[in-house]
């Protein structure tokens, strides 16, 4: 595997002195996520593997180019899993697009983000040169963080080649809970809910009904079922729904394709949102999914509003590039995001224009 880390390495070294933009991609099944960018193609699928794993210490590393769906099955073997609860938008999703992309699935907001549970990391830079930051303990750093930078930065900053994951064990006993009510009502009762010791590991409310997850020690969900009350679903259609969600499978985000489909990350408490549209709540309250042909503006001034940010998530490809897929950065952090690219990437050679039209 070293000799395809070489050819990667002569790759970039080679792009960088001709300043020949690169394309980044894994298992490309998240190709429609960020601002397009051109670029000859940079594979990684072919630096794959695990590299280590020891479940006693609750740590994996895997190559770039290892599918996620490898990663999970080593960990289940051994009654583990990622908690961040990572996307599959393909059978091909791989580890290293999982870290780049930087999203999270239901058990989020419970669990921790993905950069929460990054150890470690090696990379490329835009010059070619193998780096390597981070370890394979929670703490390892006195400095800067740069591996949990890399998670979420789209690939412009550097060429994943492996990663360091914290994982957790899986829970002992799951089930999950549906109740109806409003959206208003929701939202104050899943933060009400969050201040209090009980373990729910993802809620999700869309058109009336709101789902509640309860994950752990058996005795501890059934006190939990017994006081937020609600009818049980099924162990196989509860798996079902969440993966739905956990991969956008489910019909919220399939049956209105032609329209955008919005990320909003705001404040957990943020009271309803007023856009045109179908909504899904997640995180508590924290994120805010949006399927709707409303004005780029008028969401984004929404979201601020609610204390967060918006992101075109799918949808309205011919209109990324008038306002970009994420949320405009204030002067002081974009000044800081062009002085990371242009250290890691001085040539700018890496996913230019990925994550912001300038960059």
């Amino acid at each position: 595997m070293e000799i395809v880390a070489a050819q990667l390495a002569d790759t970039l070294k080679t792009a960088a002195a001709n300043q020949t933009p690169l394309r980044i991609v894994g298992g490309g099944s998240k190709d429609f996520y960020g601002n397009p960018c051109t670029g000859e193609l940079l594979s990684t699928s072919a630096y794959r593997g695990i590299v280590d794993y020891d479940p006693t210490e609750l740590v994996i590393t895997a190559r770039a180019g290892t599918a996620l769906l490898e990663v999970e099955s080593a960990l289940e073997e051994k009654g583990q899993m990622l908690a961040f609860e990572p996307p599959h938008f393909s059978a091909g999703s791989t580890l290293g697009g999982c870290i780049a992309a930087g999203l999270s699935g239901p058990r989020r907001a419970y669990a921790g983000a993905v950069r929460d549970l990054v150890l470690g990391v090696r990379l490329l830079d835009g010059k070619g040169t193998d780096l390597r930051f981070g370890g394979q303990v929670m703490k390892n750093v006195a400095g800067f963080d740069v591996s949990r930078l890399i998670a979420g930065s789209m690939g412009t900053l550097g060429v994943i080649l492996e990663v360091s994951l914290k994982t957790l064990p899986l829970p002992a006993t799951e089930i999950t809970l549906h109740q109806q009510y409003g959206e208003a009502d929701a939202i104050r009762l899943i933060n009400q809910w969050a201040g209090q010791p009980l373990p729910i590991s993802a809620t999700a409310w869309h058109n009336g009904n709101l789902a509640i997850r309860l994950s752990g020690a058996a005795s501890a969900v059934e006190a939990a079922r017994k006081k937020l009350g609600g009818e049980i679903a099924d162990a196989a259609h509860a798996r079902q729904f969440w993966r739905g969600i956990r991969d956008h499978g489910d019909s919220f985000f399939t049956r209105n394709s032609e329209l955008t489909l919005w990320r909003l990350s705001v404040k957990s408490t943020a009271p309803a949102i007023t856009l045109p549209g179908a909504q899904m709540i997640e995180w508590s309250g924290a994120l805010r999914w949006l399927v709707t042909d409303a004005n780029a503006d008028d969401i984004r001034s929404a979201a601020t509003q609610a204390g967060g940010h918006a992101t075109r998530f799918r949808g309205d490809h011919h209109h990324k590039h008038a306002c970009g897929a994420f949320h405009p950065l204030p002067p002081v952090t974009a000044a800081i995001h062009r002085r990371l690219k242009q250290s890691f990437d001085p040539a700018g050679i890496l996913n230019p224009g990925r994550l912001y039209p300038d960059m």
